[in-house]
């Protein structure tokens, strides 16, 4: 158990660094891979492989300069519940779209009736 902590943990870092590199093409990023592998180690803990990569592709998508790799991992839980909050507005938003559609197809057949029943 403890190996596929360090192997996912050491996967998410790899997936990080893949990452910054297509964001700073170019550019050289200096990390221990040794000491960050362990705070993503905590990231799969918390929120598991895919959930964790999935915030990764949140935080370099922000707009956060040079995307460091101490504040992912001090505020990745944040940038989880703005993606739940995200995700449910995204949804209330489908929602009002098709109540405001039913509405406005229910007005236009009175509308057709009234004018049915007028003619």
């Amino acid at each position: 158990m403890a190996e596929d902590r360090a192997k996912y943990g050491n996967a998410l870092v790899s997936y990080y660094v893949k990452l910054w590199n297509v964001k700073y093409p170019g550019g050289k990023l200096k990390i221990n891979r040794y000491s960050v592998k362990w705070g993503f180690m905590d990231v799969v803990d918390s929120v598991g492989m895919e959930r964790g990569k999935e915030i990764l592709d949140y935080y370099f998508k922000t707009s956060r300069p040079g995307h460091p790799i101490q504040w992912f991992l001090y505020n990745f839980d944040k940038l989880d519940g703005i993606m739940d909050e995200l995700a449910d507005d995204e949804l209330n938003k489908i929602n009002v779209r098709a109540q405001t559609k039913a509405r406005v197809e229910e007005w236009e057949r009175r509308q057709n009736e009234l004018r049915n029943e007028t003619d």
